[in-house]
């Protein structure tokens, strides 16, 4: 395995712990209201926040404010590294059939199954009847289906399925955006410009028409209206890299990128700062307000810059310190993908358990996160030792031979 390919794993690895962190301290921000959300009642904002503990610490804020800019769109930009190849070596059809068989199915159980389980202690916490019958009773009245984390892999497949569908009617275009990235080795400044002002012009007008928090949900699929595009350019902008070449383009060990690690990092701090501020002052307002145009505005365009620089520092910094090879790592990457379908009942039964414990925030979210971490791994483990469990989590072809 190359230097950029262990990296790339390594970072996979990475990114699940930081999810799983992200929505294991989700009910500990100092931002959150008082009370809980009614399980029945509009706008069914116990979505975002199903368990909400009277321990508060600030700083999962800003740690939650980061991971929402910036990390959903650098798994997108993962996402998409690895396109091009895929389709050159399957081609179209096959391709497409195995997104299918890795991203659609595995949805089915996840939402239909594991989110209701994991929903049944947001209920419990506002609900006057506690039992089963009562909360499936209020499940199935609300007008969706909640798919929970896995409206990302919803954005996902469809972004695979237009690729796919892309190849079939222009089979040459990665390699024309692999030649937009040919320079993004030594100068990836430019790289960043492009990629910053390609996800402005697409997220700044719907941002400005919806507002940045406004979601569309229909049944159990769900997106946010002023994103899509925006991922789209992230998971297209992963693939120009990936058509161009690992080891040779932006993510190369020895490129400028890795070399400048600490102004990749500062360049990140500045970012979120641009985003936080004008965020900060519009949610100061209350009651709805959006706040001036001009202040709007600067939000938006602040948070295509927070996540260009946000995704390019973790990229870099990955690149230039997580080469070694390490067996958990090795590990944790095989099961992230299955981790993230499975942990949220995990993540927020957690939360509910320890609702009226004596404890610090700080230390109910470890707890929270050693458990979810700990529990989601060897559930994926031991559902990769069984042919079809081995499928629902996304387990390799040879894995599956292996338990055949």
């Amino acid at each position: 395995m190359s230097a950029t390919s262990l990296a790339l794993s390594n970072l996979r690895a990475i990114v699940i712990l930081i999810v799983l962190a992200f929505h294991s301290v989700a009910a500990y921000l100092g931002s959150l209201p008082s009370e809980p959300h009614r399980f029945d009642a509009p706008p069914y904002d116990w979505q975002a926040f199903p368990i909400i503990d009277s321990q508060r610490w600030f700083g999962f804020d800003l740690f939650c404010a980061w991971n929402d800019v910036s990390l959903m769109s650098l798994m997108f930009f993962l996402s998409g590294l690895f396109v091009w190849p895929s389709l050159q070596r399957k081609k179209s059809f096959r391709y497409l059939t195995d997104r299918l068989l890795r991203l659609g199915l595995p949805m089915i159980p996840s939402i239909f199954v594991l989110m209701p389980v994991a929903l049944y202690p947001v209920y419990l916490v506002t609900a006057t009847d506690p039992s089963v019958a009562g909360f499936w009773g209020q499940f199935l009245a609300l007008p969706f289906w909640p798919c929970g984390p896995q409206w990302f892999l919803w954005q996902l497949l469809i972004l695979n399925i237009a690729a796919a569908a892309l190849h079939k009617a222009y089979p040459t275009w990665g390699e024309h955006l692999g030649k937009l990235a040919a320079s993004t080795r030594t100068d990836p400044i430019r790289f960043i410009l492009i990629l910053t002002a390609a996800s402005a012009l697409a997220y700044v007008p719907l941002a400005l028409i919806y507002s940045p928090w406004t979601w569309f949900q229909y049944s159990a699929f769900a997106f946010q209206w002023c994103r899509p595009l925006h991922y789209t350019v992230y998971f297209f902008a992963g693939a120009a890299v990936g058509a161009y070449g690992l080891e040779r383009g932006l993510l190369a060990t020895d490129g400028v990128l890795a070399r400048r690690w600490p102004l990749a990092v500062g360049a990140a701090i500045l970012g979120l700062a641009l985003w936080m501020t004008p965020t900060a002052i519009i949610m100061e307002g209350g009651n709805g307000d959006p706040g001036p145009l001009w202040l709007q505005l600067a939000a938006a365009i602040g948070f295509a810059v927070c996540c260009a620089s946000g995704c390019l520092a973790v990229m870099a910094v990955c690149i230039r310190f997580a080469t070694g090879r390490r067996r958990w790592l090795d590990s944790l990457s095989a099961n992230a993908y299955g981790m993230y379908l499975v942990h949220y009942p995990f993540v927020v039964w957690m939360q509910y358990a320890l609702l009226d414990a004596p404890l610090p925030a700080v230390v109910k979210a470890a707890i929270v996160f050693a458990v979810a971490v700990a529990s989601s791994w060897a559930t994926v483990a031991a559902l990769r030792n069984v042919p079809l469990g081995a499928r629902l989590v996304g387990a390799e072809p040879r894995a599956l031979a292996k338990t055949s």
